[in-house]
């Protein structure tokens, strides 16, 4: 159950960290697996079941860890895969990238359309 939640909670913070060109996910070095122990702390906090606590350093590392465009696209993929299937506050996912200071130029939610975003 907590790893269904965690998943959940690593779609949604994946995808309002990271821009996202159209490349072929094959190309990626960032798997689902790294996404989900990047984003793991987070889970509480955007399950509403805990404080933000070290959320932060998962979703700011894990936004240096995705620097070229093949690594955004399958985090974002990642992302939404994972949020599609859990229960997570999309609101506090969604406010992460300006809780953590990290900048992201596109709108953090399901339907982002990860091959889109720049």
């Amino acid at each position: 159950m907590a790893g269904n939640m965690l998943k959940a909670m690593c779609i949604v913070v994946v995808a309002a960290v990271l821009a996202v060109n159209i490349v072929p996910a094959a190309e990626a070095a960032i798997g689902c697996g790294t996404v989900v122990s990047y984003l793991g702390p987070c889970i509480p906090y955007v399950t509403g079941q805990g404080p933000l606590g070290s959320c932060c350093g998962g979703v700011k590392g894990l936004y240096s860890a995705a620097s070229t465009t093949p690594d955004k696209q399958s985090v974002c993929n990642c992302l939404k895969s994972l949020a599609s299937s859990y229960n997570v506050d999309l609101g506090k996912a969604a406010g992460l990238p300006g809780q953590c200071g990290v900048n992201v130029p596109y709108k953090i939610s399901p339907s982002t359309d990860c091959a889109k975003v720049q």
